[in-house]
């Protein structure tokens, strides 16, 4: 698209392919190298990127739903041409959404750094590693028009997600933290509904390119199914034992949460507790 030629990173495939070649190394070698060392805390720049991310994401949400509302988008189809004025402020948040893609790589060094490395599963990587090299091509073809929807409900989760990850790296703001497992929830809707307003464009065609709404499609039922056994991993066998626990007598969870204290008390004197 001859309206984002020259923008940053968007020139050409290269950096972006760099980038993402940089990050599978570093969440290879990263584990490895921290192996032998004590975790770092990270408590004070946890707090900093994730408010940064939540107030970028919210600034991306509010710009996207006000530039759709001023050049009238089409809910059923939206081709690239036709908002106006619209369009160019489409892309340029567009575009700051495919760059957050880029910042969010840090999620996972942050797992590294911290040694949270049962976080870094197969969904986690793919779905930071696709990311950012998919919104290059969108940018670069598609860059606004149907385009808008799915980055729209992104953006609106990740303000939700970034501010509970941004309040849990707060030990104290912990106990009333939640609304975690309904954060995968709003996700699998996001999926859903992005998947019925692609097809929306297949059903009743624009001059939207089809094979982006295939592909769109295709992208968003891998995630479906990915996350649908994240969410069946980490809540309900989480919960299936927890009452498990209850009906044989344990005093291990109190009000859904674990009571790791008995645990951490055995280990003290076994090994450097950290910090956070």
């Amino acid at each position: 698209d001859p309206r984002v030629k020259g923008w940053l990173l968007l020139e050409n495939y290269t950096p972006t392919f760099i980038f993402s070649v940089l990050y599978l190394l570093i969440v290879w070698l990263g584990p490895k190298y921290m192996r032998n060392k004590q975790p770092f805390s990270c408590r004070g720049i946890l707090v900093i990127y994730n408010l940064g991310l939540t107030l970028l994401s919210l600034y991306m949400f509010y710009e996207l739903v006000t530039g759709v509302w001023e050049g009238g988008y089409n809910f059923f189809c939206q081709d690239t041409h036709s908002g106006g004025e619209a369009d160019m402020k489409i892309i340029r948040v567009l575009w700051w959404y495919y760059f957050s893609k880029l910042i969010e790589f840090m999620d996972t060094f942050f797992f590294i750094l911290r040694k949270n490395n049962h976080q870094i599963t197969v969904l986690h990587v793919y779905h930071h590693a696709t990311m950012l090299n998919i919104w290059w091509f969108v940018m670069n073809w598609v860059p606004c028009g149907h385009s808008y929807f799915g980055a729209t409900l992104n953006s609106f989760i990740h303000v939700l997600m970034y501010s509970y990850y941004g309040l849990s790296a707060v030990p104290a703001m912990r106990p009333y933290l939640w609304w975690k497992k309904y954060i995968t929830q709003g996700q699998l809707t996001q999926f859903v509904l992005t998947i019925f307003q692609t097809s929306c464009g297949v059903v009743w065609p624009c001059a939207f390119p089809q094979g982006w709404l295939y592909f769109q499609i295709s992208y968003m039922i891998s995630l479906i199914i990915l996350f649908t056994n994240f969410y069946i991993q980490t809540y309900n066998k989480k919960a299936s034992s927890r009452r498990k626990e209850y009906q044989n007598g344990s005093t291990a969870t109190v009000n859904g949460y674990t009571n790791s204290f008995s645990s951490l008390e055995n280990n003290v004197k076994q090994r450097k507790q950290r910090k956070d």
